[in-house]
C-alpha cells in the first residue's frame, strides 16, 4: 500500500522539511511502499499530477528538504461541500485507490484543514478505506489548538532581522525622518510583533508596531508620531498589512479595489503607503520612508530558524506514525513543553476544530495603547527564532531543489 502528502495556501521558508520528514520517517519504518507527491495540491491530484518521492535519491530529497516555498506546487482550491457535489471527491478517491493509496497528507493552514476534514468526512461516511491527516503550516501563526505553526519561526526571524538592518540604515543622517514597516498579516498579528525581537543594547527598535487586533486610531496614531518625532527626529513605525479603523475598514485597501482569493480572503498590502499620506497630510513631517517586506517573509531561507525547520520535519514524520495507529481526520499540532530551555511535542487535534477559525493575537499581550506589545509576548517569540538553520550552497549560493517546476 502506499500514502500520498501535497501542499496548499502560502508556501513558507520550511514546508519542504514537513514532506520529507514524512519520506525520511517511512524509509526508517517501511509503512508504506511508496510516498507519492501531489503536485500543485489536490487541485494538481484531480489532474493526476503525481510524482514518486520513494524513487528520489537522498541527495535530492535533503536538497529539497533545504528548500524554501512550496517546492510540489501549491493550490488555493476549495472543495464544494459533498452534500451538494461530490464530484470532486469520487474522482478523488478513483485517482487514489488507481494507485493503492491508503493515507492523504496535506500541508496547510485553516482551509487546508478544511479539505482534510471534508474529505475524512466523506470517506468516514461512504466506508473508504483511505486515512486524512493534516500537517500544519503558516506563517501567520493563526491555527488554533497548536502552541505555533511551522513557517512562523523562520518569518519571525526573518522579519526580526529585517527590521534591524532596516532600522539601521533608517539612522544614518543627523535629520532622519519616519520610517515605516510592513509585514503581512491578515487577521492576525503574529508577525508584525516579532519585530518587537530586534533591539540594540537591548533596546527595542520599533518605537509603535500595530497589530490588527485593537482597531487603529488615525488620530491617536498622529498624536503618538508627532510626540516621538518632536522627541527624537526619527520615529520608526511597524503596521500589518491587516490593521482596521473602527469601523472594521482596513486601512491598506480604503481607497483601493481589494481583490479576494477563492476563499473569499482580501488580497491585501498598502497599509505603509497609507500611514505615510497620513503623515505628510497630518504636516508630522514629509520625510517619510517605506518597506514592504511582501513574500520573502514567506521565502527566505537563508534566514530561517533552525527550530522552526526542524519542528517542520518533526510534524511531518510525526503524522506518518499517528496514521499507523489508525488516526483520521486529525491535524498535528505541537505543544510547548518548557520554555527554557525549549522543549516541543507534538498532539493530534480534530481537523474540524481547527478548520476556518483563527487563533488571533492575544489581547493581554498588546499594551493599553494598542502600539506596541509586552513582555510576555516577547518570552513566547524569542524560542522560535532560535539560532540559524544550515543552508546546502553550490556556485556561493543556496542550492535548491523543487518537483513542479
Amino acid at each position: 500500500m502506499n500514502c500520498i502528502i501535497a501542499q496548499s495556501g502560502g508556501p513558507t521558508s520550511v514546508i519542504n522539511a514537513s514532506v520529507v520528514g514524512l519520506v525520511e520517517g517511512n524509509f526508517e519504518k517501511n509503512i508504506f511502499k511508496n510516498v507519492y507527491g501531489g503536485l500543485n495540491g489536490i487541485e494538481g491530484i484531480l489532474k493526476g499530477n503525481i510524482i514518486n518521492l520513494s524513487k528520489m535519491s537522498k541527495v535530492e530529497l535533503d536538497t529539497f528538504k533545504h528548500t524554501p516555498s512550496s517546492g510540489l506546487g501549491s493550490c488555493r482550491y476549495k472543495l464544494k461541500d459533498y452534500k451538494i457535489d461530490e464530484t470532486d471527491y469520487i474522482k478523488l478517491i478513483d485517482i487514489l485507490n488507481s494507485l493503492n493509496i491508503k493515507a492523504f497528507f496535506y500541508i496547510g493552514g485553516n482551509d487546508s484543514m478544511d479539505t482534510t476534514n471534508k474529505l475524512s468526512a466523506f470517506a468516514k461516511e461512504k466506508n473508504i478505506d483511505i486515512q486524512f491527516i493534516g500537517i500544519p503550516k503558516t506563517i501567520d501563526n493563526d491555527l488554533v489548538f497548536t502552541d505555533h505553526t511551522p513557517g512562523f519561526g523562520s518569518a519571525a526571524k526573518f522579519i526580526a532581522t529585517s527590521t534591524l538592518e532596516a532600522y539601521l540604515d533608517s539612522t544614518v543622517y543627523t535629520n532622519n525622518g519616519i520610517f515605516i514597516l510592513e509585514t503581512m498579516g491578515r487577521d492576525t498579528g503574529w508577525l508584525a510583533a516579532s519585530t518587537a525581537l530586534a533591539t540594540i543594547e537591548g533596546k527595542q527598535v520599533a518605537d509603535f508596531i500595530y497589530l490588527p487586533e485593537v482597531p487603529f486610531s488615525e488620530e491617536q496614531f498622529i498624536l503618538d508620531v508627532k510626540s516621538r518625532f518632536k522627541e527624537k527626529n526619527h520615529v520608526f513605525i511597524v503596521a500589518s498589512e491587516g490593521i482596521k479603523n473602527k469601523y472594521g475598514d482596513f486601512l491598506g485597501s480604503i481607497n483601493d479595489n481589494t481583490t479576494h482569493d477563492s476563499f473569499g480572503h482580501a488580497q491585501l498590502g498598502g497599509v505603509a503607503n497609507y500611514l505615510k499620506n497620513l503623515i505628510i497630510q497630518s504636516k508630522v513631517t514629509n520625510r517619510v520612508k517605506t518597506l514592504e517586506l511582501g513574500v520573502l517573509q514567506r521565502c527566505a531561507l537563508h534566514c530561517s530558524s533552525k527550530t522552526d525547520f526542524e519542528e517542520a520535519s518533526m510534524v511531518g514524520k510525526a503524522a506518518l506514525n499517528y496514521v499507523s495507529s489508525g488516526y483520521s481526520g486529525y491535524m498535528v499540532g505541537i505543544k510547548r513543553d518548557t520554555n527554557t530551555p525549549y522543549k516541543s511535542s507534538t498532539f493530534l487535534v480534530e481537523a474540524n476544530k481547527v478548520a476556518n477559525k483563527v487563533k488571533y493575537f492575544p489581547k493581554e499581550w498588546i499594551n493599553p495603547k494598542g502600539n506596541n506589545i509586552t513582555k510576555d509576548a516577547l518570552l513566547y517569540l524569542k524560542p522560535l527564532i532560535s539560532q540559524l538553520n544550515q543552508l546546502n550552497f553550490y556556485d556561493y549560493l543556496p542550492k535548491y531543489k523543487v518537483f513542479n517546476r
